[in-house]
C-alpha cells in the first residue's frame, strides 16, 4: 500500500511538471527556449515549440493523470510509455553531447 501511494505521488509530481512545462511552452515559446541559446524569430519556429514542448507536455500530463486514475487499467502502460519517451530524450541529449561537444552539458 505504501509503495503504491509513493508511486501515485511521484506520478502526480511528474504530471504537474509536464503540465507546467507544456502550458509555459504554449504561452511563451520564445522564453522557453531562450536558455538553450535559440531564438524563436518566426511564426513557424514558435509553432514548432508550441507543438513539441507545449502540446507534448500537456499530452503527457493528461496521460499521467489518466494513469493516476487508472482509467481503463492503463496505469502501468502509461507510465512505461512516459518512461520510454523520457529515456529517448535522455539518449538524444547524450548523443548530442558526444556529437556536438557543447561547452556545458545543460544550458544555464
Amino acid at each position: 500500500m505504501e509503495r503504491e501511494l509513493m508511486a501515485t505521488v511521484v506520478t502526480i509530481v511528474v504530471a504537474v511538471f509536464f503540465l507546467g512545462m507544456g502550458v509555459y511552452g504554449l504561452i511563451a515559446p520564445a522564453a522557453l527556449i531562450g536558455p538553450f541559446g535559440m531564438v524563436a524569430d518566426s511564426a513557424e519556429a514558435r509553432a514548432e515549440i508550441r507543438a513539441v514542448y507545449g502540446g507534448f507536455g500537456v499530452g503527457i500530463a493528461v496521460l499521467l493523470a489518466l494513469a493516476v486514475a487508472d482509467v481503463g487499467g492503463i496505469r502501468r502502460g502509461a507510465v512505461v510509455a512516459v518512461a520510454a519517451a523520457l529515456l529517448g530524450m535522455a539518449f538524444g541529449r547524450l548523443t548530442a553531447h558526444v556529437v556536438e561537444r557543447p561547452s556545458a552539458f545543460y544550458p544555464s
